[in-house]
């Protein structure tokens, strides 16, 4: 593949609602363009873009894949991404390397929650926008439905460039408004044609609406259209590419990514209207002042964003980046600037899905791979030494829902902890830690979909077979009352025995919640020996640690040592620990205990139509609602719930609010646990101890 420059390249990612064909799209495109000599199908699990064991198995995208498409001497590398948004990871990451995008919609199913959403990321990004409506030749497909709906959610700033002849079983291809052909399909091949008949007024009627539509991108054509002078075609077209990039037009496009019908007229489009990288600096950050700057693609100098890495136990590392300014060379030395780290380059690759296509260099505004870098990973800078500026990074959501895995074979425990480990490089949405207090292996992501979705890979790539289970709530134990307690440890066994003995006045400590233990030395007159009072303090706080009343670690305490006893001879070290936490269990159990479980403080965004539904479940979970704000079109509700009622909530929101809210949670504070559930903790803590 040569080497385009920055004015002949298209950076496109495909968003949509899962299902809509966005793989299929690339796939066709790929196809038409001679990249690829079979049409691979994601049915039949033959496409190349999906090429994932998991991808093929579900018959869905889980991975972003590239396609880059060479089209009359234009590159465009096209970014098929998830639909599923437990994936929306990739979505960012392509977002941000993408000049334009292309919301993807079933002309059956029309606008669904994803087709929202990508609409939403892709205002969020300022990314120039087309919609391809697909599937025109499906069951109930209706593409005037479809571009009502488009334009009741997004505005009139949706505007048709080509109208369907027919549609589902009658679909026979479509007219393009501004060249005003008819492309006719015979189930087999499109031919270019006249206009037919029945569909001659419809067709003058929305060329009238999109000559208006893109006569508001210049003064001229505009006073031109309002004194009825005809416009161009060359004077439309021209419109239309400015009133694209500069997103005041959403042209809307129609056809059948499987049947192969208008994807080529859709790449003519991309070349005409899409923006080149050159068009747009990319946002920069001036590394001593961290203010923000822009980068300019022809600036000269290397700088290259890491935007996904990939995990693969035989190739090893495989990093995906976009060339923001400068040219970067196969065998060459780069400075990683976010960890300030040199990098050996080796070969240089670009991606047509799992095919690596050698390359020489990669210039500016290009996207690319290589493998095995030691030290980078996504989101880092790769520039030279001494640079002043590095890219933005890309922000990726966090993970909502958290599960414990339990490993299927023993000895696999190395295993799971270096693949869980090379899948969280891979996937910055994707965390995993090891809880230091139930020493449980606690993987993050954004929905049960994806933590199953990497249970499998860890399986398929690196052996070692997992289960998911709930984790275990940090709950915490301590004491509302005040005991004064004895603890005696007197053994005798031939030779020298072991004599502790104590007085503890136990009660609650001053702090909140984590404060742990206050100890206080009230011996007088030498009733303990001074070299003993350290090993009572150590034995409470071992004692509290392993905990009393369900296992759990105790907080929030007060011991007073004093009174005691000692044998000159018997006495030890070992002896008054023991006594200590003979004393401490006994009075722990008298002094009132509780069980004190950790609170969250939750911030739900969702659409005000939802807000009673997620409210009463809030409240089902036991949660406390504090308060209620607006944001942009949504409302934010802030709550406080308990951690055990929040581990599957990412599934719960997604059911309620069909997919549109969201949530984000932190730890708040501990407070006492409702009888029933404390009672339930303590039962379960026996029975597992049994």
């Amino acid at each position: 593949m040569k080497n385009y420059s920055i004015d002949k390249l298209r950076n496109v990612a495909l968003v949509s609602h899962s299902g809509a064909g966005k793989t299929s799209l690339a796939e066709a495109m790929l196809f038409v363009s001679k990249g690829i000599n079979r049409l691979g199908r994601v049915d039949d699990g033959t496409s190349s873009l999906d090429y994932d064991s998991e991808e093929i198995k579900r018959k869905i995208s889980i991975n972003l894949s590239m396609a880059p498409v060479e089209w009359k001497d234009h590159k465009i590398n096209v970014l098929d991404t998830p639909g599923y948004f437990d994936f929306v990871g990739d979505v960012t990451a392509s977002l941000r390397v993408a000049d334009g995008a292309v919301i993807v919609v079933c002309a059956s199913a029309g606008v669904e929650v994803g087709t929202e959403k990508a609409w939403n990321f892709t205002e969020e990004s300022n990314k120039p926008r087309m919609i391809f409506i697909n599937k025109m030749e499906r069951e109930n497909a209706n593409f005037e439905r479809v571009v009502e709906q488009l334009r009741s959610m997004f505005g009139p700033k949706i505007v048709p460039v080509q109208i369907p002849i027919g549609s589902a079983e009658n679909y026979r291809g479509h007219v393009d408004l501004i060249q005003q052909k008819a492309y006719l399909w015979d189930k087999k091949s499109v031919t270019v044609g006249e206009i037919p008949a029945e569909v001659a007024d419809d067709v003058e009627a929305a060329r009238d609406a999109l000559i208006e539509a893109v006569s508001v991108t210049d003064d001229e054509l505009m006073m031109k259209y309002l004194e009825g002078e005809a416009l161009t075609d060359e004077e439309i077209e021209s419109a239309l590419a400015v009133g694209t990039r500069t997103g005041e037009v959403v042209p809307v496009f129609c056809g059948s990514a499987t049947a192969n019908v208008g994807v080529s007229e859709l790449l003519d489009y991309f070349v005409k209207c899409m923006p080149s990288p050159k068009e747009k600096a990319d946002a920069g950050i001036d590394i001593k002042t961290g203010e923000e700057v822009e980068i300019s693609p022809d600036s000269g100098q290397l700088c290259a964003l890491v935007f996904k890495t990939l995990a693969d136990p035989y190739v090893g590392k495989l990093t995906l980046f976009k060339v923001l300014s400068g040219t970067i060379k196969s065998d060459s030395v780069v400075h990683n600037i976010t960890r300030g780290r040199d990098e050996r380059i080796g070969q240089l690759f670009i991606l047509k899905g799992k095919e690596n296509i050698a390359v020489n260099e990669l210039s500016a505004g290009d996207i690319g791979a290589v493998a095995k870098l030691q030290e980078t990973n996504t989101n880092d800078v790769l520039s030279v030494k001494g640079a002043t500026v590095t890219a933005k990074g890309i922000e990726f959501p966090k993970p909502v829902m958290t599960m414990a895995v339990q490993p299927l074979a023993k000895g696999d425990e190395d295993k799971i902890g270096s693949g869980l480990a090379r899948l969280a490089e891979e996937d910055p949405t994707f965390k995993v830690e090891k809880s230091a207090e139930t020493s449980e292996i606690l993987i993050s992501g954004l929905g049960d979909l994806h933590l199953e979705i990497m249970c499998s890979r860890l399986h398929s790539k690196f052996g070692a077979e997992v289960e998911l289970s709930t984790p275990t709530v940090p709950y915490r134990e301590t004491i509302r009352g005040t005991v004064k307690v004895e603890g005696k440890h007197k053994k005798q066994s031939g030779g020298r025995g072991q004599y502790g003995h104590v007085w503890l006045e136990i009660g609650p400590g001053s702090g909140e919640g984590e404060d742990e233990l206050e100890f206080i030395d009230n011996i007088f007159g030498g009733a303990v020996p001074r070299q003993y009072i350290p090993a009572v303090e150590k034995g409470i706080r071992e004692t509290m640690e392993e905990g009393i009343l369900a296992g759990y670690p105790i907080v929030n305490l007060k011991v007073s040592l004093f009174d005691g006893s000692y044998h000159s001879v018997d006495s030890s070290e070992m002896a008054f620990k023991i006594a200590a936490s003979m004393a401490l269990k006994k009075g722990f159990m008298e002094a009132n205990p509780v069980l004190l479980e950790p609170i969250l403080n939750v911030n739900v965004v969702v659409p005000e139509a939802y807000m009673g539904d997620v409210m009463g479940d809030l409240n089902k979970k036991r949660g406390k609602i504090l308060g209620m704000e607006p944001q942009g079109g949504n409302q934010i509700i802030r709550a406080q719930v308990p951690m055990s009622e929040m581990f599957k909530y990412a599934i719960d929101l997604r059911s309620i609010t069909q997919g549109r809210g969201s949530f984000s949670t932190e730890f708040s504070h501990y407070e006492e646990a409702p009888q029933n559930i404390a009672e339930q903790v303590i039962a379960a803590s026996k029975s597992d101890a049994s």
